[in-house]
């Protein structure tokens, strides 16, 4: 019975056809000004934009051309070692002597080089294709050093031509010295396995390291050139490190990959 006396009182009564109708707050206005910019700039990128990606990856400093490792070709016993570590010979230069069942042999390297290891000692006993030394192939002593960054495979397509590299070099501290910088001179678009890394930097510990998850791309960086840092390297920080460089140094690379656009995301 209520509410039909409340339904007649409603029909009776005149529309408030007289009292203003307020839409929105200013409050509200704004708020929706600033969505509809947020929207509109959002679009734009999208469309245009574009979002940087880096991919990071142990890398060495070499000379370039690689190492090697020098085998014995004979059996026996070491009787004299006539090179030193970090000693450049010239190739078919003697490394080792060995006492044989036949009279004493001398170990000669294949290429010239830089003498970067030594595995053999005096009166050590060795076997037929033993390692005795790595022998870095250094053509002329003002050779350049490059860094050789393992990159997994899955990254490689995504890696431009001369990109951008930063290089985190492991015997410079870095928040002191920064970042030495690089650019991609070429990528090597097969796998490596642990041989062939091995075999590249005269190392098989580093082979085995660098394929730990899976079979890597090698990425040969060029290294930014400075007159103004004692390493005659270009830095990210203005001297960079008070000493030079050397090969079969231990880093790590941060590529930059093709800009890729935010768009593609969106897209199924």
């Amino acid at each position: 019975m209520q509410f039909r006396q409340q339904a007649l009182a409603k029909l009776q009564s005149p529309e408030e056809l007289d009292l203003p109708v307020r839409f929105a707050r200013p409050q509200g206005w704004l708020v929706l000004s600033v969505t509809l910019i947020a929207m509109a700039a959002a679009s734009v990128w999208a469309v245009g934009g574009s979002v940087t990606s880096t991919v990071s990856a142990p890398a060495v400093l070499t000379h370039g051309q690689g190492s090697y490792l020098l085998q014995s070709p004979v059996s026996g016993q070491v009787t004299a070692v006539l090179a030193g570590p970090g000693q450049r010979l010239a190739a078919d230069a003697p490394v080792l002597k060995v006492r044989t069942a036949k009279g004493e042999t001398v170990v000669r390297t294949v290429d010239a080089g830089r003498v970067s290891a030594l595995a053999a000692t005096v009166g050590q006993i060795i076997a037929t294709g033993a390692n005795v030394a790595s022998v870095e192939k250094v053509a002329h002593a003002g050779d350049p050093l490059y860094a050789t960054v393992y990159v997994p495979a899955e990254n490689a397509a995504a890696i431009p031509a001369h990109a951008s590299v930063d290089l985190t070099v492991q015997s410079v501290p870095t928040q002191q010295y920064g970042v030495l910088h690089g650019e991609v001179k070429s990528v090597d678009r097969s796998a490596q396995s642990a041989q062939t890394i091995g075999a590249f930097l005269g190392d098989s510990a580093l082979g085995e390291q660098f394929t730990e998850d899976g079979r890597p791309v090698a990425v040969t960086v060029r290294l930014a050139t400075s007159k103004s840092t004692k390493s005659g390297y270009a830095w990210s920080s203005a001297d960079g490190p008070p000493f030079e460089l050397t090969s079969m140094t231990l880093a790590s690379g941060s590529i930059r990959l093709a800009d890729q656009r935010p768009v593609d995301w969106l897209l199924p």
